[in-house]
């Protein structure tokens, strides 16, 4: 099987690390706006041939193509290709937003061969150095193909997916949109605002930002995204994430008035409904909100009390994302915050610490 990639970032080199690893007699070609991204991922073996644009005649050669730029380019890109793939080529995106390009690929005429895609995965850190062969593993892969594509093209890209080890589901791509508009692109645009608002409102002596405790981080950590690839999403979707917003504000504004008249029972009845939702969801599967693989840990204050802790994990071969003390403990028990870079790692960490008379509590 012969692959092309239109952008080598997070999702499209973790996408070629996968098929890497699994298909190592595979061929993948890439263009990236970029040339050093390209000659990174040549050395590193993920690729075997750079092409110079969009509209390489040797991407006539692909079985698959996806398209891993941002939501502007990847249409251009897809405008480019029309003229050089083969009809039997499958197409395919990583976007979170799925309408314009299913649009774009109906004007051109290549619906036939079109197959949205959004793998619900991904991180706060964006590029080719942050990709990862796991990066899939137990996320919903959202498929969205076009009315006219056969049905067995969108079976063999299913099967591509359950490869990757994530979880495939079909949407229509309208109803796809809004959705990730209330569950993903409303919570950074919130994030995003609280973090500046927070930064706006903060005296010059910053103990807003000193102060800030786990439960502030974890509601704003997405707000350390991409500017450049939220700014295409907020434009792209504006019109379902302005919807969704609109319920929000309507929500907000009776909540301050609310709180302002003294209606506790309305404020009480809020909390708890809300703490009842959100405990019903399942987080065995990362959303398009990354996870925070994060404990406590309680420990005494005395000299090699943190080496210690670190060494346990060590020793049994446990990496640390971050470790930090807690100085702000109001909304979190322990001393100690310890970072995974996985749930397995946090979970071993929390058995074998515990194992070890460590109090610990998990972040969730």
């Amino acid at each position: 099987m012969t692959y092309g990639f239109i952008g080598l970032g997070l999702i499209g080199g973790s996408l070629a690390r996968n098929l890497k690893k699994n298909e190592p007699g595979c061929t993948i070609m890439a263009h990236t706006r970029s040339r050093a991204t390209c000659g990174k991922a040549l050395e590193e073996h993920l690729i075997d041939i750079i092409c110079k644009s969009s509209s390489d005649a040797r991407f006539s050669e692909c079985g698959m193509i996806f398209l891993c730029a941002p939501a502007e380019q990847n249409i251009r890109a897809l405008e480019e290709l029309k003229d050089v793939v083969s009809r039997d080529c499958i197409l395919t995106d990583v976007g979170s937003v799925k309408t314009p390009i299913h649009e774009a690929a109906v004007r051109l005429g290549l619906s036939a061969q079109f197959i949205g895609g959004h793998p619900m995965t991904g991180s706060e850190k964006s590029g080719l150095e942050n990709a990862s062969d796991h990066l899939f593993e137990n996320a919903y892969y959202i498929i969205s193909p076009t009315d006219s594509i056969p049905e067995e093209c969108v079976e063999k890209f299913r099967e591509l997916t359950l490869s990757l080890r994530a979880i495939p589901l079909i949407l229509d791509p309208r109803e796809h949109d809004f959705i990730t508009a209330a569950i993903s692109h409303l919570p950074h645009v919130i994030a995003s605002t609280l973090v500046n608002t927070v930064h706006d409102l903060d005296s010059e002596k910053g103990y807003m930002k000193a102060i800030a405790a786990g439960g502030f981080r974890d509601i704003t950590r997405i707000a350390s995204s991409s500017p450049v690839m939220w700014e295409s999403i907020c434009l792209e979707n504006h019109e379902n994430i302005s919807k969704v917003m609109d319920e929000f504000l309507s929500r907000m504004i009776e909540a301050r008035d609310r709180m302002c008249s003294g209606d506790g029972g309305f404020i009480n009845k809020m909390f708890e409904k809300s703490r009842d939702y959100r405990n019903s969801f399942s987080f065995s599967s990362p959303g398009p909100v990354k996870s925070s693989f994060r404990i406590y840990c309680d420990i005494v204050d005395e000299n090699g009390a943190i080496a210690t802790v670190a060494t346990i994990l060590a020793v049994n071969s446990i990496s640390i994302k971050n470790i930090s003390i807690i100085h702000n403990r109001a909304y979190e028990q322990g001393a100690l915050a310890i970072e995974f870079y996985r749930r397995k790692s946090m979970e071993k960490a929390v058995r074998l610490l515990r194992h070890h008379r460590y109090t610990v509590w998990e972040n969730d």
